[in-house]
């Protein structure tokens, strides 16, 4: 999670028979759709909002994350005899993993909500958003707004970042096709032999900026040659080890004011990575970072208290723990 203001992250969870309801899309709280969550669900929430995760987790193995996506999400015109049938962009993973246990599952229940883009309390505007979905059977799910118009495209490759939308992402991708973690054959050239003069030359041409579409192939190119014969635990820092090749310096990316990317507010700022997450689709452990604290936190469902009906939020605010080390 970067972003050009802080947004303060806690944990929460949201037990099941917690009620909910959606903002209408003139913007008032709690005038929309209303549902009962019927899975367990834990993430994090940001700007104290605690029942409009960006990213999280459900008892289910079903998994996901908001991203930024500014300039193309345009949501669904809600008619106002419909108003009852719509929740918020900022709403909607946590409609999701509150209601769905699969990728299939959201395929078909999620084209019967409407999902508007109204302003977001606390925010200054509509939340501009696609989101990415993964499940604990391996699948992925691209769901966009464009045009007024919900799109959910299947997703191989797990990997998913911000604009443009996501078709554009995959047509692209085979222009890197010759990237390998694999080194190049050695090159010769009339007799002369050109060894390579470093390891790492199978991804010479990767892109190493922070653009979305740079760190898409990054990601993509990571994930695919990951090892697969590791530990739970092996994989867990594997996941942390990838998500750390696009943390952002302080001062690497700076949104001028009024900016409308990053969520730059009225004043010239920078964006940091707030926080990384690593979901364990299997063993149902969503695992945390900070910015301010590198120690991994983990919520276990396994640990929870998943009935009650209510929500729960648990402060980020530990102290990293230092060990001194002594001969």
């Amino acid at each position: 999670m970067e972003f050009g203001q802080p947004l303060n992250s806690d944990a929460v969870l949201i037990q099941r028979g917690t009620e909910l309801r959606g903002n209408g899309p003139d913007g008032k709280i709690g005038n929309g759709l209303p549902w009962t969550a019927r899975y367990a669900v834990v993430g994090l929430n940001a700007i104290g909002i605690n029942d409009a995760l960006p990213d999280g987790m459900n008892e289910k193995g079903l998994a996901g994350g908001l991203l930024y996506f500014a300039g193309y999400a345009q949501f669904q015109t809600v008619p106002a005899r419909e108003t009852k049938r719509s929740i918020n962009s900022s709403q909607l993973l946590t409609y999701v993993l509150s209601n769905f246990a699969s990728i299939e599952e959201v395929k078909q229940g999620l084209p019967k909500v409407l999902v508007n883009g109204a302003n977001v309390p606390g925010f200054g505007g509509p939340l501009p958003i696609h989101m990415t979905l993964h499940d604990s059977t391996g699948k992925s799910l691209s769901v966009e707004y464009i045009k007024g118009e919900l799109t959910m495209t299947d997703n191989p490759t797990g990997v998913f970042t911000n604009n443009p939308p996501f078709a554009y992402h995959l047509a692209t991708a085979g222009n890197y096709a010759n990237l390998s973690a694999t080194p190049p054959a050695e090159m010769s050239i009339n007799g002369l032999k050109l060894p390579a003069v470093s390891t790492g030359g199978g991804m010479a041409g990767l892109p190493g900026d922070f653009l979305s579409t740079s760190r898409f192939i990054r990601a993509l190119m990571f994930s695919n040659s990951a090892p697969t014969n590791l530990t739970t635990q092996q994989q867990v820092g594997t996941a942390f080890r990838i998500l750390g090749q696009f943390d952002l310096p302080p001062g690497s990316i700076v949104e001028p004011a009024g900016s409308s990317f990053g969520g730059a507010g009225a004043t010239t700022t920078y964006e940091i990575t707030e926080w990384s997450v690593a979901a364990d689709l299997k063993n149902k452990v969503y695992y945390v970072q900070t910015y301010h604290n590198p120690d991994l936190r983990s919520l276990n469902f396994d640990r929870l208290p998943l009935d009650g009906g209510q929500i729960k939020v648990m402060p980020l605010n530990q102290q990293p723990q230092i060990t001194v080390l002594q001969p």
